[in-house]
């Protein structure tokens, strides 16, 4: 009768245990979903925003159309993307176009000068770091998440469970170009 006991004893902690890892990849994978959601916000305050500085850019650099309809263009696709690697992608493009956008203003004196294009221009720059630090925490959040899936025991159960790896929010080509220390020459 006491084996009986015993084997009971240790499939009841089994189950705790299979239970309580259950609610620590759920817990992981709930922040790495909210974590996403605060990018989400982010780049949509930066979609809101793109309109607003092309209008204003418009009315001084009128001759500068390849450049808005490329700043359009990327807009258009970043918003309509899925996922981390689309969208990382989509928006590591519209941040190619959104800066040769902001460079145009050496060209243009008068748009450089305009207080509605330096306070954009300031959003977006607020907005930029806002959605890298939300990067990094989505970035942390996947690699817990991949961690906790990937460590023993839980690595037995969580296929079962399934909990499968997630992606990084990945900054792609532009990667390769920040990683690179700049030459200095004198």
């Amino acid at each position: 009768m006491s084996t009986g006991w015993i084997v009971l004893g240790v499939i009841v902690i089994l189950v705790l245990f299979a239970l309580a890892m259950y609610n620590r990849l759920v817990a992981l994978s709930q922040r790495v979903s909210q974590a996403f959601a605060d990018i989400d916000v982010q780049l949509k305050q930066r979609h809101d925003l793109v309109p607003n500085l092309i209008e204003t850019v418009k009315g001084y650099a009128t001759h500068e159309r390849g450049t808005l309809d490329e700043v359009v263009k990327a807009r258009n696709a970043a918003i309509s993307a899925q996922g981390p690697a689309q969208i990382s992608a989509a928006e590591s493009q519209l941040s190619g176009a959104l800066g040769r956008l902001i460079a145009l203003s050496e060209a243009y004196p008068d748009l450089k000068a305009n207080a509605n294009f330096q306070q954009l221009a300031s959003e977006l720059s607020d907005l930029e770091n806002k959605i890298a630090a939300s990067r990094r925490f989505f970035n942390n959040a996947v690699q817990e998440y991949n961690t906790g899936i990937q460590q023993m025991p839980a690595a037995l159960f969580a296929g079962t469970f399934g909990f499968t790896p997630k992606e990084f929010f990945d900054l792609g080509s532009s990667r390769t170009e920040l990683e690179v220390a700049p030459s200095v020459k004198f």
